[in-house]
């Protein structure tokens, strides 16, 4: 029971052991503790610190990120008009081109079926001429059958000649 009741000798003893105990740990232990909890505050607030940085460098990079990719975006639809302009232009170029290269065999074929008809035209006069002295040669030879028509003949062609001099 002696546990439960102590006596005054006990208790005295146990109060010296108790501010010996305390003087030790608070000349040597108490300061280390005290040391070390500050620094690990500084260390917690350093780590605060950095997280507030952190996430204001991330919400910056984010803005950042909005802004390329926007610009990215409006570069990219300058890019598609241009694109389509010059698509227009090439279309509209071969569009020109290929009217002049027309123009240029229209011209052209105009230019040999020009030609064609007057070879064609010349041939045919040649043929009709052709045609015309064989017919004048055949009537000739039939009214000049008889030696009086070609006396006559010879006659009146002289006569021309002598007229026309």
């Amino acid at each position: 029971m002696e546990l439960f009741t102590p006596e005054a000798g006990l208790i005295f003893w146990m109060f010296v052991v108790f501010v010996a105990l305390f003087a030790i740990l608070a000349k040597f232990a108490w300061p280390v503790i005290t040391r070390s909890m500050d620094n690990r505050a500084d260390l917690i607030d350093k780590g605060v610190e950095y997280a507030e940085a952190a996430k204001a460098s991330l919400e910056n990079s984010e803005n950042k990120a909005r802004e390329i990719l926007a610009e990215a975006g409006r570069q990219q639809m300058e890019i598609l008009q241009e694109a389509a302009q010059m698509k227009a232009q090439i279309i509209e170029e071969a569009k020109k081109a290929a009217s002049a290269e027309a123009k240029k065999i229209i011209d052209a074929a105009a230019i040999s079926i020009e030609q064609s008809r007057k070879e064609a035209e010349l041939q045919f006069r040649q043929e009709v001429s052709q045609f015309a002295l064989t017919i004048a040669e055949k009537l000739v030879r039939k009214e000049l059958s008889d030696n009086k028509a070609q006396a006559e003949m010879v006659e009146k062609l002289l006569n021309e000649l002598e007229h026309k001099n």
